[in-house]
C-alpha cells in the first residue's frame, strides 16, 4: 500500500492567454517545483518544459465543444496526486478564476484536507493591446464587462443584457458559438452599429483577428476564418486609434 502525503498541496495556476513568456515568475517557480502538473487544453505546452523530467504530466483538457475530462473526474485527480505525490500543480489557461472553474478545485481541495495556493495568469483579454485595443480609454470607455458567451446549460448570459446598455467596454468569453445570438441581442437594443472585434489565439504566433459592427459578427467570423478560442470585444475602444 502506497503511503500517503502528510501535507498535500495543491497549487492552481494562471498559464496565461497563450504566450509562455506572459506567465508570471511565481508560476515559473512553482513549475519548476511540482511533482505531478494538471494542464487544460489552453495552457501552453511549452510551459511543461519548465517542470523537472520526473515531474509527472497529465492532460485533462476540455475541447470547445468536443471531448473533455468530466470536472469530477480532474477533482478525483487532484485528490490521489496530492495524496501520493505532495504538490500538484493545476496549470489552467488565461486566470483560473475568470471563466474557469479554479476555485470549485480549491474548495474541492480544501474539503479533502489539501493546502492550497491561487496564483493569477493574465486573462486573454488583456492581450487586446496587442491589436491596439485599450480596454478602457479615458472619454471613450471607463469601465469594463466581462461575459461568458456560454453558461453551464448552453444559454447566452443574460448579463449582456445589462451589459449593451452601458458605455462599458464588453468582452465576450467563449462566445463564438453564440454570434447569431449576441447580434441579435445588439440589433434589437438599437445597438447593431457598435464596433466590436474578434481576436482568435491571442498573444501567440497565430494571433489573428478582425474589425467591423456587432451586426456583422458572423460575416466577420467566416469572412477571416476565425473560430475559438477567440474574445470578443465590443464597443468604441475598438475604433479608438482611428
Amino acid at each position: 500500500m502506497q503511503k500517503q502525503i502528510q501535507n498535500p498541496e495543491l497549487f492552481v495556476l494562471g498559464a496565461g492567454p497563450g504566450d509562455p513568456d506572459l506567465m508570471t515568475i511565481k508560476g515559473f517557480k512553482v513549475l519548476q517545483q511540482a511533482n505531478v502538473i494538471l494542464y487544460d487544453n489552453l495552457a501552453n505546452k511549452e510551459l511543461l518544459a519548465i517542470s523537472r523530467d520526473d515531474c509527472e504530466k497529465v492532460y485533462v483538457g476540455k475541447q470547445p465543444y468536443g471531448d473533455y475530462t468530466p470536472q469530477e473526474t480532474i477533482h478525483e485527480l487532484i485528490k490521489h496526486y496530492a495524496f501520493t505525490k505532495g504538490n500538484v500543480v493545476r496549470l489552467k489557461g488565461g486566470d483560473p478564476f475568470i471563466f474557469g472553474r479554479g476555485f470549485e478545485e480549491i474548495i474541492y481541495a480544501r474539503e479533502h484536507g489539501i493546502t492550497t495556493h491561487y496564483i493569477p495568469g493574465v486573462t486573454s483579454m488583456q492581450a487586446s493591446g496587442l491589436e491596439d485595443i485599450p480596454l478602457t480609454h479615458r472619454q471613450v470607455s471607463e469601465s469594463v464587462w466581462m461575459v461568458t458567451g456560454t453558461k453551464k446549460d448552453g444559454s447566452l448570459s443574460a448579463d449582456l443584457t445589462c451589459a449593451m446598455h452601458s458605455n462599458a467596454t464588453v468582452v465576450i468569453y467563449m462566445g463564438m458559438k453564440k454570434l447569431a445570438e449576441i447580434t441579435s441581442a445588439y440589433i434589437k437594443a438599437g445597438k447593431g452599429d457598435t464596433p466590436a472585434a474578434i481576436i482568435q489565439h491571442a498573444s501567440l504566433p497565430q494571433q489573428k483577428s478582425a474589425k467591423g459592427k456587432v451586426s456583422d459578427l458572423e460575416a466577420i467570423a467566416a469572412d477571416n476564418q476565425l473560430t475559438y478560442p477567440a474574445i470578443i470585444i465590443i464597443g468604441d475602444v475598438v475604433n479608438v486609434k482611428n
